[in-house]
């Protein structure tokens, strides 16, 4: 299904996007948002601290579209142990950024009628993938409120295993099937009443591209590559799971080991299948900026509809203070005004990819390691001065990644920690 094509360049979407009910800042906030440049020593303060924590590498490329020479990219650190300077063109895993674009994929199905995001979704399923008794909805699943396990605890801890032993045994090279990913989930059963509570869940995203596929008769690979990496000339970009390599110049990534006595672990090859389309993308900061810039143009950027655009970006409240949830986008509240977007954890990188809700601004922030809350946190803070040149606080204690509340300029951690 091919509903629109683009019609312009990507360079001039910002003069036609369409602010998103929801979503949006308010006028002030989005105002300031576009007078303020970045504040360029700032970030690089934060990249150090990213570094600092343990990542080898860190990056943040900062585009503005209604004023490109306030355009900025700053890299530090390492690509790779070998001593290869970081470098912000090219290619890495994007892991949970990947949400985005399987909900555009659902989104461009609900537009046709061909799926109802509040009827159950297991009628558009293949037969058995879900217990005829559970209500689930795709809305649910979507805004991580479904009560569906989320099938990566079993893979990542399962007998009490270090992280690092699971991914040498679980996760680089076996090759899993989505139906067996929820069927891990499934056994467990539901764990709570839908629509009930927020519980991050990346096997709700299993589920649909499980449905984008069988409402298609389409591979989730081809589906990605004509209805979006195609139309926007998304040429850094690709979905090849259960491919292990990344092709091309690309960054290492590390994941840091349990005993952090013990050197950091080369991760870049792994088959993603265990993720599949909850996190399987790869990509780069280029690619990103343009997918979100065109995303946040609702019918403009040739995605979807601007009444899609406003139903993803809905957001509720999750158990994360200034963070909120609606379809595949996060929504992030700084002390400037809001932001769009997702992030994602996958062993080896970490990415945060936002945006103003008009698009005019995106800022993509990088580190090549994951299994680390401290580069987590610093990387987080990098978005306050990146956004409102404003320097975030100090990272805060490790332990703030539960959520806790914290001071006015540091960004929570989201729980998102694996991926």
């Amino acid at each position: 299904m091919v509903r629109t094509r683009l019609t312009r360049s990507v360079a001039t979407l910002a003069a036609t996007v369409v602010l998103v009910a929801g979503g949006a800042a308010s006028a002030s906030a989005e105002q300031a948002q576009a007078a303020a440049a970045p504040d360029t020593s700032a970030v690089r303060a934060a990249l150090r601290r990213v570094v600092d924590s343990g990542a080898p590498g860190a990056f943040a490329v900062i585009r503005d579209h209604g004023n490109p020479e306030l355009d900025r990219s700053s890299a530090i650190g390492k690509a790779d142990l070998d001593g290869t300077p970081m470098n912000a063109d090219w290619r890495f895993r994007v892991g949970s950024n990947t949400k985005m674009f399987t909900s555009v994929l659902v989104l461009r199905l609900a537009e046709q009628g061909r799926i109802d995001l509040d009827k159950p979704l297991r009628d558009y399923l293949p037969e058995g993938t879900l217990p005829q008794s559970w209500p689930i909805t795709a809305r649910q699943a979507m805004e991580h409120r479904a009560g569906v396990y989320d099938h990566t605890n079993s893979l990542l801890e399962q007998n009490g295993e270090e992280t690092t032993d699971a991914f040498e045994k679980r996760i680089r090279n076996n090759v899993y099937e989505p139906k067996d990913l929820v069927a891990m989930s499934v056994e467990r059963g539901l764990q709570y009443t839908p629509g009930g509570a927020y519980s991050y869940s990346n096997t709700g995203y299993v589920l649909m591209g499980m449905a984008a596929e069988h409402l298609t008769g389409r591979p989730y690979a081809e589906l990605l590559r004509e209805q979006i990496f195609e139309p926007l000339k998304l040429r850094r970009t690709s979905f090849a799971v259960p491919e292990k390599s990344i092709a091309g110049p690309r960054i290492t990534g590390y994941l840091t080991n349990d005993d952090r006595s013990k050197p950091l672990l080369d991760s870049t090859e792994q088959t993603a299948s265990w993720i599949w389309s909850a996190g399987g993308i790869v990509s780069s900061a280029s690619d990103l900026d343009r997918f979100l810039t065109a995303l946040l143009a609702g019918s403009s950027g040739g995605l979807i509809s601007d009444g899609s655009l406003r139903q993803m970006a809905n957001v509720l409240p999750t158990s994360t203070a200034k963070i909120s949830y609606g379809l595949g986008l996060r929504e992030i509240t700084l002390s400037c005004g809001k932001v769009l977007g997702h992030g994602g954890i996958v062993q080896g990188y970490q990415t945060q990819t936002f945006a103003t809700p008009d698009g005019k601004r995106t800022v993509v922030l990088f580190a090549n390691a994951s299994n680390n809350g401290a580069v987590t946190q610093s990387l987080m803070n990098t978005l306050e001065p990146a956004f409102c040149s404003k320097a975030a606080a100090s990272p805060a204690p490790q332990r703030s990644l539960t959520g806790k509340k914290s001071s006015s300029h540091v960004v929570p951690a989201v729980e998102d920690t694996r991926i």
